[in-house]
């Protein structure tokens, strides 16, 4: 059979597309969001968000170092190639951009295009202002205080407070290409259709809402020593544990975050691999303290249901994916500190404790728990938080309900004032949080961040902390700020804001043949160190 020249040449690029498809490398992970991070450069869905929706493809000033298996993550250079804080005055930081860097559009990442997207998220009458981004960023580096262009390659940014931490906080402020903005008509709403243009190693092909997101190899990434080993990604939600087990058993997906801890030996025993590996999480019961006629108000109620918890069970109910929490910092992290208290299952102190309180038999202490059927770092919530219920119960006759909710609507609740209708009376949320540096201490526990300008819902307040805090934020020398955090982390533990239950192993599970994958000690990964063979 003869075909026309035209009809010829069309065969043969579409068989070569097909031929290049069938080349490419393609790797599937299967997060347990509910729905996929909003795609217009500063995600949602919060660290989960960030580890799939933002490193990989939109990038800021730092960066997390994620090559280091053997000690927690740190920051180093990013889109700026070097940074420092003014000796004469702590509170200005001046950052030098890296040359030649573009977005995926093509259009160049320069000061302009640093101060457009920091007034994106801190001007509230710029054009380009983005509500949710704005919630989100502010939270995250609530002390930014202004910022200016020096030159096309130079940006400084001046803080509320002087904070030797605070590139810890620049790292959470995602540049997008203002283009993207102006693609859309000015209408964020209309960004992810574009898609949006980010710097990262990876870049957007297509936004489905509710069903994937597919990313592509940046081949104009401007790290050489980072382009990514894989041709494309596709990110699938699927927030229901045992689901991502069976797309992974049916070779639907080739990764699953958090697979259920009953099918990690069956997965191993079929030749999946299976990940773990500590790193800076904590899985708690953050308290409301301030809300109106709240039973947590009294130091010895937050004292005494953290000896009511039996960790140990919880940590079965994983099949040992987790180790058991009596601080925000692990108990082997060099600055846990001495505090005086040591949570361990111990129900006869927390009842005695509780009596002291004015609870007991005739007067139960009741809560309800606001908690997320999955999310970034949540872990198994709905699991974990119904043997917490029957725990309490039967160590201390504490009655516990539930507010189920999805992941995103408890982030939010975390920013709410504590007696918010939102909150529909809840006395305790179900947060999961990472514990990696001194800047998410303060975001979390400093007097100065109750809602809505930082992440202290429980708005509690200990003197001893804030001067720690404040002493550590103010040097330089290590050796002061290591002792000033076991000063800290001795007062989350003594007069403690948070019911502490386990710190999370970070499990995955994946098929053999995803290679290259290194777990660091952090909430993100590197995906360009990926391939599938």
């Amino acid at each position: 059979m003869t075909f026309p020249r035209r009809t010829a040449f069309a065969l043969t690029a579409s068989l070569a597309l097909v031929a290049q498809a069938q080349a490419d490398s393609v790797l599937r992970i299967a997060m347990t969001a509910t729905d996929v991070p909003t795609a217009t450069g500063l995600p949602n869905n919060g660290f989960e968000g960030m580890r799939f929706m933002g490193y990989p493809i939109f990038e800021a000033l730092t960066q997390w170092d994620l090559t280091q298996t053997d000690r927690p993550s740190g920051i180093k250079p990013a889109l700026a190639q070097s940074y420092e804080q003014d000796p004469a005055d702590g509170h200005i930081w001046t950052f030098h951009l890296r040359q030649g860097v573009k977005f995926h559009d093509g259009t160049p990442f320069d000061a302009n295009a640093v101060v457009w997207n920091l007034d994106r998220f801190f001007k509230n009458d710029s054009p380009q202002f983005e509500p949710q981004a704005a919630g989100i960023s502010r939270a995250r580096a609530p002390i930014v205080a202004s910022y200016r262009k020096i030159d096309d390659a130079t940006v400084q940014i001046t803080t509320t407070q002087v904070a030797s931490y605070f590139p810890y906080m620049v790292v959470y402020l995602l540049f997008t290409s203002p283009q993207s903005f102006e693609k859309a008509g000015r209408d964020w709403t209309k960004v992810p259709a574009l898609p949006a243009a980010g710097t990262g190693p990876f870049k957007i092909v297509k936004v489905s809402p509710r069903e994937s997101v597919d990313l592509a190899r940046n081949p104009d990434y401007w790290d050489a020593g980072r382009m990514a080993k894989v041709d494309r990604i596709r990110l699938m939600p699927i927030p229901e544990a045992n689901a991502r087990v069976a797309a992974l058993r049916s070779g639907q997906v080739d990764w699953i975050e958090v697979p259920a801890p009953d099918a990690i030996p069956s997965l191993k025993q079929a030749g999946f691999t299976i990940t773990t590996g500590s790193y800076p999480h904590v899985w708690p019961w953050i308290y409301n303290i301030a809300g109106t006629n709240s039973p947590l108000k009294d130091v010895r109620v937050r004292q005494a249901l953290n000896y009511c918890v039996d960790r140990e069970g919880i940590v079965a109910l994983l099949n040992g994916t987790a180790e058991p929490a009596s601080g925000w910092l692990n108990d082997k992290d060099p600055n846990f500190g001495k505090p005086q208290n040591h949570y361990v299952s111990d129900p006869e102190k927390g009842k005695k404790l509780l009596a002291e309180a004015g609870y007991g038999p005739s007067k139960p202490l009741s809560l309800k728990v606001m908690v997320s059927s999955s999310g970034s770092g949540q872990m198994l919530p709905m699991p974990m938080n119904e043997y917490l219920q029957e725990n309490l119960k039967q160590s201390c006759n504490v009655d516990v309900s539930f507010n189920v909710v999805e992941w995103q609507v408890l982030l939010n609740a975390s920013r709410l004032l504590p007696d918010s209708g939102n909150l529909q009376g809840s006395n305790v949320l179900n947060v999961s949080s990472p514990s990696s540096d001194a800047a998410v201490m303060e975001r979390y526990f400093s007097s100065s961040r109750f809602p809505p300008g930082g992440f202290n819902f429980p708005n509690w307040k200990d003197d001893q902390f804030d001067a720690a805090l404040k002493a550590l934020a103010e040097t330089k020398d290590q050796k002061v700020i290591d002792s000033q955090t076991q000063i800290a982390h001795e007062r989350l533990v003594d007069n403690p804001p948070w019911l502490y239950v386990v710190h999370d192993l970070n499990p995955r599970a994946m098929s053999k043949s995803v290679k290259g994958f290194v777990s660091p000690q952090s909430w993100f990964v590197d995906l360009t160190r990926v391939s599938v063979q």
